[in-house]
């Protein structure tokens, strides 16, 4: 049960941003921002790291609907999802990803941990400014999302089914939409 009163059977952060619409125009104009706006990275990229600092987090509905909206946009692809979770460093994806999601864990631990040596060796794997930025705010961003969410205790839904509608609903639509689908 949640701490506030927000709408019944809605779940994570949706029922907060229902509940709270300035706050969520707001929540989900930076969402849409950072992870549908114009970047170098993929959107689906920057849904793994997103989903990455969410597990690293503990935040079971941002890091089960984000990893959802993941393996959509990545398709055949999306079985790399749960290998990034589970050690990205062993995971099949290209090393820029995973010196982003390097800096993405050290920013989920503290935002000082980011060293040069980070930077230089997502540099040296290609990451431009606005990736390396990117990955930085998308990292902070969802440290505060995912505490948002588990802070207000919101509901947190047991099918996996929950979550492929979810993620299937931002990958199609982006973060714009999400309350009012809601």
């Amino acid at each position: 049960m949640a701490h506030i009163d927000l709408p019944e059977n809605v779940p994570g952060i949706i029922g907060p941003l229902m509940q709270y619409p300035e706050t969520a125009r707001h929540l989900n104009g930076l969402a849409e921002a950072l992870l549908r706006g114009s970047s170098s990275l993929t959107p689906a990229e920057r849904e793994v790291i997103a989903t990455y600092v969410s597990s690293q987090n503990q935040c079971i509905f941002c890091m089960s609907s984000h990893g959802a909206a993941a393996r959509y946009l990545l398709g055949s692809e999306a079985g790399v999802v749960d290998l990034v979770k589970a050690d990205y460093a062993s995971a099949p994806i290209g090393d820029k990803l995973k010196a982003l999601l390097a800096i993405a864990g050290q920013v989920q631990q503290g935002g000082r941990r980011v060293t040069e040596a980070h930077v230089a060796e997502a540099r040296k794997a290609g990451a431009d400014d606005q990736a390396i930025h990117d990955t930085v705010l998308i990292a902070a961003a969802f440290c505060m999302y995912n505490r948002y969410v588990d802070g207000l205790a919101t509901l947190i839904p047991d099918d996996p089914a929950e979550y492929d509608i979810i993620g299937a609903r931002i990958a199609k639509n982006g973060y714009s939409r999400t309350v009012s689908e809601g």
